[in-house]
């Protein structure tokens, strides 16, 4: 079975409405996670951490849908 690592990071966005972090220096980490499902408990607990601040979000990141850019992909490359 293959490794499905994600990572969950947020911070401070220059506007609510859009992804782009106010300043990329200061984004958390919260960490990798072996699953989906202690990465979605961690996102929960910052994103509740930080719920008075509109301007704060976190993101999970599917790391294992990430892929070598300098190797072609297979035509039966596994993105899910």
């Amino acid at each position: 079975m293959p490794q499905r690592l994600h990572l969950v990071f947020g911070g401070e966005l220059a506007d609510p409405s859009r992804t782009e972090f106010r300043d990329v220096n200061d984004i958390h980490i919260v960490g990798i996670f072996p699953d989906y499902a202690s990465a979605h408990d961690a996102w929960k607990a910052e994103a509740q951490r930080t719920v008075d601040n509109a301007h704060t979000r976190y993101f999970i990141a599917h790391l294992h849908r990430l892929r070598d850019e300098e190797r072609e992909a297979s035509s039966t490359e596994e993105f899910s």
